[in-house]
């Protein structure tokens, strides 16, 4: 099998935002930056203002004076600190994270910004009550932690999910397509580790249940984080025979079929499903559409169909 690495960093895991850890509990430094910080207003469904092509970054003394126990601290840019905060009243251009990586260009700062933001929040949406003794929780360290009336502390969770590319070490690839996504909507295989579960063998078991295929020689390529909601995606390559019958046994998959190189290729030349920007004009003759460039599946694909 030729050697298959990733040809360059995956969109959301280019991050460069100093996130200040050494701030996060210092509430007088918090203070003092607050009057020139910036604060993101994002809805519950992820989406964020847009103006000019840009993010919209407020004031943070447009909020109030100091701040809030609602807002989240999620770095510092050019010496002036970031926070973050949930805003379900929010009007003019939006755009969530999707939408945003496939029709801005975005700074590897912003980057981290939307990504923290939006894993933060998410986390505190459903950390209202302690997991350990069920009291009401209030947020602490900048965002960073909750703590419940009996004085346990939580912190921010994120789910280990693996994402993996089967090919079958020669010119053909396995994409599959969930119920959910529109037709000729085609991405890589992906599942989340079970308690007790190395990477490795999520990936065996994993494809074996979404489509019945066995599989070998699987190596590590890259990790991006997914906030959607707090999920980290492991990417993966591994091998298997074609000729394997497609068993769809979970219920998950409601098609999978092993594309050529050439195909897939010819879709990523099309553009991506979703996309702001739109696909080619000759788009509607492909069989075959993938991710947008916020995903490393597209990261994945894009270096497979480069070799």
């Amino acid at each position: 099998m030729p050697d298959f690495q990733l040809n360059d960093v995956p969109l959301l895991s280019r991050s460069a935002l100093d996130r200040a850890e050494h701030l996060r509990s210092d509430e007088q430094a918090l203070k003092e930056g607050w009057p020139g910080a910036r604060v993101l207003r994002m809805n519950r469904r992820g989406q964020v203002r847009v103006e000019d092509g840009s993010i919209l970054l407020e004031p943070a003394t447009t909020l109030a004076q100091e701040p809030v126990d609602e807002a989240v601290f999620v770095g510092v840019e050019a010496g002036r600190h970031l926070w973050a905060l949930r805003d379900n009243d929010l009007d003019g251009e939006l755009m969530d994270l999707r939408a945003v990586g496939g029709a801005l260009h975005l700074d590897d700062i912003t980057l981290g910004v939307l990504s923290t933001a939006l894993a933060l929040l998410n986390w505190h949406d459903r950390a209202g009550y302690s997991a350990a003794d069920g009291t009401p929780t209030a947020p602490a360290n900048g965002g960073w932690m909750r703590i419940s009336e009996s004085g346990h502390e939580e912190f921010p969770r994120i789910d280990p999910a693996v994402i993996c590319l089967v090919h079958d070490g020669g010119d053909r690839v396995l994409l599959a397509r969930q119920h959910s996504w529109p037709p000729k909507m085609f991405s890589l295989l992906a599942g989340f580790v079970e308690a007790g579960e190395s990477l490795e063998r999520c990936v065996q078991r994993e494809i074996g249940e979404e489509v019945g295929v066995g599989v070998r020689d699987i190596r590590y390529l890259g990790s991006q984080p997914w906030p959607l909601p707090r999920s980290l995606m492991l990417g993966f390559a591994a091998l298997a025979d074609p000729e394997q019958p497609l068993v769809f046994s979970d219920g998950e998959i409601v098609e999978a079929y092993w594309f050529t190189r050439a195909e897939v290729r010819q879709a990523l030349a099309a553009g991506a499903w979703g996309a702001p920007t739109g696909l080619s004009p000759d788009a509607e003759q492909q069989k075959l559409f993938l991710p947008g460039s916020i995903s490393i599946a597209r990261s994945i694909i894009e270096s497979w169909a480069a070799e």
